[in-house]
């Protein structure tokens, strides 16, 4: 689930979509490529986070995939916008 700080910057973009799915592909419809990650224990306590999404550009860490699929996005439409 999303925290209530992500859903307000997406729905200041238009978008509604909070669940892994709706995020995943409006995502997909802005980014080229990207990886997700679950990240191990090691890494996961040294970074505090248990995602990681890679895009071309850079990298996103959060506790959730809402959470890291909503960061890309968020960064994507931002750039984008003017």
């Amino acid at each position: 689930m999303l925290n209530a700080e992500l859903q307000a910057r997406l729905a200041a973009h238009g978008i509604e979509a909070s669940s892994e799915t709706a995020l995943r592909e409006a995502l997909e419809a802005h980014v080229e490529t990207y990886t997700l990650s679950r990240l191990g224990p090691w890494p996961a306590r040294r970074w505090k986070c248990l995602y990681r999404l890679m895009t071309r550009e850079q990298m996103y860490d959060g506790q959730s995939v809402e959470d890291v699929y909503a960061l890309a996005l968020l960064a994507r439409l931002d750039a984008s916008s003017p």
